[in-house]
């Protein structure tokens, strides 16, 4: 696969290690990265229409132009954007990856957890969530 895409939160501490969990993970060769504060949050509540349009159209970019095979929902560990605790940005993931199986039920969707040692974990999985 050359591309997967990863909703990631826009903090620079989780970006590689969400970039390299996702190469080995969906073989892929590029990441394509939309990144937001506390993207789970944000899809899982779905308060703010601009940003949750925002994010699906980069998210139709990928899919469309670059044929992601795959995509991740990211949450993390002292996230500014969400800071909620594990257990409920799980919650959020959950939420968000609802959301994303409507624009894209053919495409796999797993949700990440980046712990407090910066390392990456699939916490969920669309075919089983």
């Amino acid at each position: 696969m050359e591309f997967c895409t990863a909703i990631n939160c826009m903090d620079g501490r989780v970006q590689i290690p969400v970039i390299s969990f996702l190469e080995e993970r969906f073989n892929a060769r590029y990441v394509d990265v939309i990144s937001e504060p506390g993207p789970n949050l944000i899809l899982a509540e779905q308060t703010d229409p601009n940003i949750v349009e925002s994010i699906i159209y980069r998210l139709a970019i990928s899919v469309n132009r670059h044929h992601s095979q795959g995509i991740a929902i990211v949450g993390h560990y002292d996230c500014a954007g969400n800071a909620a605790g594990k257990t409920e940005q799980i919650s959020h993931l959950r939420a968000a990856i609802t959301v994303l199986s409507k624009h894209y039920p053919e495409i796999e969707i797993i949700g990440l957890w980046v712990d407090e040692n910066w390392q990456t974990s699939e916490v969920l999985n669309s075919d089983i969530t």
